[in-house]
Protein backbone atom coordinates (compact mmCIF):
# COMPACT_ATOMS: atom_id res chain seq x y z
CA UNK A 1 0.00 0.00 0.00
CA UNK A 2 1.36 3.42 -0.93
CA UNK A 3 1.54 6.28 1.54
CA UNK A 4 -0.87 8.23 -0.66
CA UNK A 5 -3.57 5.62 -0.03
CA UNK A 6 -2.92 5.29 3.72
CA UNK A 7 -5.96 6.22 5.82
CA UNK A 8 -4.68 5.72 9.40
CA UNK A 9 -1.86 8.01 10.56
CA UNK A 10 -0.24 8.17 13.99
CA UNK A 11 2.22 10.95 14.75
CA UNK A 12 4.86 11.42 17.36
CA UNK A 13 4.64 14.97 18.61
CA UNK A 14 7.80 16.62 19.94
CA UNK A 15 10.33 16.99 17.14
CA UNK A 16 7.84 15.57 14.60
CA UNK A 17 4.90 17.96 14.53
CA UNK A 18 6.84 20.56 16.53
CA UNK A 19 10.31 22.03 16.35
CA UNK A 20 12.58 19.94 18.57
CA UNK A 21 13.34 21.90 21.75
CA UNK A 22 13.85 19.23 24.40
CA UNK A 23 17.43 19.18 25.69
CA UNK A 24 17.47 15.60 26.92
CA UNK A 25 21.02 15.80 28.29
CA UNK A 26 20.08 18.83 30.40
CA UNK A 27 16.96 17.05 31.65
CA UNK A 28 19.06 14.01 32.60
CA UNK A 29 21.56 16.19 34.45
CA UNK A 30 18.76 18.00 36.32
CA UNK A 31 17.21 14.69 37.35
CA UNK A 32 20.54 12.97 38.08
CA UNK A 33 20.00 10.34 35.37
CA UNK A 34 23.05 8.79 33.67
CA UNK A 35 23.38 10.22 30.15
CA UNK A 36 23.34 6.75 28.56
CA UNK A 37 19.97 5.86 30.11
CA UNK A 38 16.44 6.51 28.86
CA UNK A 39 14.65 9.09 31.03
CA UNK A 40 11.32 7.28 31.38
CA UNK A 41 12.96 3.90 31.81
CA UNK A 42 15.20 5.25 34.56
CA UNK A 43 12.32 6.92 36.40
CA UNK A 44 10.32 3.69 36.26
CA UNK A 45 13.16 1.90 38.06
CA UNK A 46 13.24 4.29 41.03
CA UNK A 47 11.47 3.95 44.40
CA UNK A 48 7.94 5.35 44.16
CA UNK A 49 8.45 8.55 46.20
CA UNK A 50 11.65 9.51 44.38
CA UNK A 51 10.12 8.69 40.99
CA UNK A 52 7.03 10.80 41.81
CA UNK A 53 9.16 13.83 42.70
CA UNK A 54 11.22 13.54 39.52
CA UNK A 55 8.09 13.00 37.39
CA UNK A 56 6.60 16.17 38.90
CA UNK A 57 9.70 18.18 37.95
CA UNK A 58 9.67 16.69 34.46
CA UNK A 59 5.97 17.50 33.99
CA UNK A 60 6.48 21.17 34.91
CA UNK A 61 9.57 21.45 32.69
CA UNK A 62 7.69 19.90 29.78
CA UNK A 63 4.65 22.14 30.42
CA UNK A 64 6.79 25.23 29.76
CA UNK A 65 8.08 23.67 26.53
CA UNK A 66 4.55 22.67 25.46
CA UNK A 67 3.17 26.19 25.88
CA UNK A 68 5.99 27.61 23.74
CA UNK A 69 5.77 24.93 21.01
CA UNK A 70 6.13 25.92 17.37
CA UNK A 71 5.09 23.75 14.41
CA UNK A 72 7.74 21.89 12.44
CA UNK A 73 8.11 22.89 8.77
CA UNK A 74 5.17 21.55 6.79
CA UNK A 75 3.45 19.91 9.77
CA UNK A 76 0.30 22.06 9.73
CA UNK A 77 -0.35 21.60 6.01
CA UNK A 78 0.36 17.85 6.18
CA UNK A 79 -2.01 17.17 9.07
CA UNK A 80 -4.75 19.40 7.64
CA UNK A 81 -4.48 17.68 4.25
CA UNK A 82 -4.83 14.25 5.86
CA UNK A 83 -7.79 15.45 7.90
CA UNK A 84 -9.48 16.87 4.80
CA UNK A 85 -9.06 13.47 3.14
CA UNK A 86 -10.98 11.91 6.01
CA UNK A 87 -8.01 10.01 7.44
CA UNK A 88 -7.98 8.85 11.06
CA UNK A 89 -5.32 10.79 12.96
CA UNK A 90 -3.66 9.93 16.25
CA UNK A 91 -0.83 11.11 18.47
CA UNK A 92 1.47 8.65 20.23
CA UNK A 93 3.93 10.51 22.43
CA UNK A 94 6.28 9.78 25.30
CA UNK A 95 5.05 13.08 26.76
CA UNK A 96 2.05 13.35 29.10
CA UNK A 97 -1.47 13.38 27.60
CA UNK A 98 -2.36 16.79 29.06
CA UNK A 99 0.84 18.32 27.69
CA UNK A 100 0.23 16.78 24.28
CA UNK A 101 -3.14 18.57 24.22
CA UNK A 102 -1.45 21.84 25.24
CA UNK A 103 1.13 21.39 22.50
CA UNK A 104 -1.51 20.72 19.85
CA UNK A 105 -3.34 23.88 20.93
CA UNK A 106 -0.11 25.90 20.86
CA UNK A 107 0.65 24.89 17.26
CA UNK A 108 -2.95 25.20 16.08
CA UNK A 109 -3.74 21.54 15.42
CA UNK A 110 -5.97 20.73 18.38
CA UNK A 111 -9.04 20.58 16.12
CA UNK A 112 -7.47 17.78 14.03
CA UNK A 113 -7.13 15.13 16.75
CA UNK A 114 -9.90 13.63 18.87
CA UNK A 115 -8.90 13.75 22.55
CA UNK A 116 -9.11 9.93 22.96
CA UNK A 117 -6.76 9.60 19.97
CA UNK A 118 -3.99 11.48 21.80
CA UNK A 119 -2.06 8.80 23.68
CA UNK A 120 0.67 9.74 26.15
CA UNK A 121 3.02 7.93 28.47
CA UNK A 122 0.28 7.27 31.04
CA UNK A 123 -2.20 5.76 28.56
CA UNK A 124 0.21 3.30 26.92
CA UNK A 125 3.69 1.94 27.58
CA UNK A 126 6.25 4.45 26.26
CA UNK A 127 7.66 3.86 22.78
CA UNK A 128 9.49 1.79 21.59
CA UNK A 129 6.92 -0.54 23.18
CA UNK A 130 4.27 -1.20 20.48
CA UNK A 131 1.34 -1.05 22.91
CA UNK A 132 0.19 2.42 21.85
CA UNK A 133 0.08 1.53 18.16
CA UNK A 134 -1.67 -1.74 18.89
CA UNK A 135 -4.24 0.25 20.88
CA UNK A 136 -4.91 2.40 17.80
CA UNK A 137 -5.26 -0.69 15.59
CA UNK A 138 -7.79 -2.20 18.01
CA UNK A 139 -9.72 1.05 18.59
CA UNK A 140 -9.84 1.95 14.90
CA UNK A 141 -10.57 -1.70 13.99
CA UNK A 142 -7.77 -2.04 11.43
CA UNK A 143 -4.80 -4.35 11.03
CA UNK A 144 -1.55 -2.86 12.38
CA UNK A 145 -0.10 -2.92 8.84
CA UNK A 146 -2.70 -0.28 7.90
CA UNK A 147 -1.19 2.20 10.38
CA UNK A 148 1.53 4.68 9.43
CA UNK A 149 3.72 5.87 12.33
CA UNK A 150 5.45 9.19 11.65
CA UNK A 151 8.30 10.19 13.95
CA UNK A 152 11.73 11.72 14.27
CA UNK A 153 13.56 9.16 16.43
CA UNK A 154 14.40 5.49 16.50
CA UNK A 155 11.85 4.79 19.28
CA UNK A 156 9.08 5.73 16.82
CA UNK A 157 10.53 3.42 14.18
CA UNK A 158 11.11 0.53 16.59
CA UNK A 159 7.54 0.92 17.86
CA UNK A 160 6.19 0.72 14.31
CA UNK A 161 8.33 -2.31 13.48
CA UNK A 162 7.29 -4.16 16.65
CA UNK A 163 3.60 -3.43 16.01
CA UNK A 164 3.72 -4.43 12.33
CA UNK A 165 2.94 -0.88 11.19
CA UNK A 166 4.71 1.18 8.52
CA UNK A 167 7.19 3.85 9.60
CA UNK A 168 8.06 7.28 8.26
CA UNK A 169 11.09 9.17 9.56
CA UNK A 170 10.96 12.97 9.28
CA UNK A 171 12.87 16.09 10.32
CA UNK A 172 16.39 14.79 9.95
CA UNK A 173 18.87 15.71 7.22
CA UNK A 174 19.60 12.03 6.58
CA UNK A 175 18.33 8.64 7.69
CA UNK A 176 20.55 7.15 10.43
CA UNK A 177 18.36 4.03 10.84
CA UNK A 178 17.73 2.66 7.33
CA UNK A 179 17.05 -0.82 8.70
CA UNK A 180 14.02 0.52 10.63
CA UNK A 181 12.56 2.99 8.13
CA UNK A 182 9.96 2.26 5.46
CA UNK A 183 9.87 5.87 4.20
CA UNK A 184 12.10 8.88 4.82
CA UNK A 185 11.35 12.58 4.29
CA UNK A 186 13.61 15.45 5.37
CA UNK A 187 10.58 17.23 6.85
CA UNK A 188 6.78 17.15 6.92
CA UNK A 189 6.61 19.37 3.85
CA UNK A 190 8.58 16.77 1.86
CA UNK A 191 6.28 14.03 3.19
CA UNK A 192 3.25 16.10 2.16
CA UNK A 193 4.58 16.28 -1.40
CA UNK A 194 4.72 12.48 -1.75
CA UNK A 195 1.26 11.72 -0.39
Amino acid sequence: MSLASARHWVFDMDGTLTLAVHDFEAIKRALDIPLAEDILGHLASLPEALAAAKHAWLLEHERELALASEPAPGAIALVRELRERGCRLGILTRNAHELALLTLRAIGLDDCFAVPDVIGRDEAPPKPDPGGLLHFAKTWQVAPRELVMVGDYRFDLECARAAGARSVLVNLAENPWPELVDHFAVDCAALHRVI
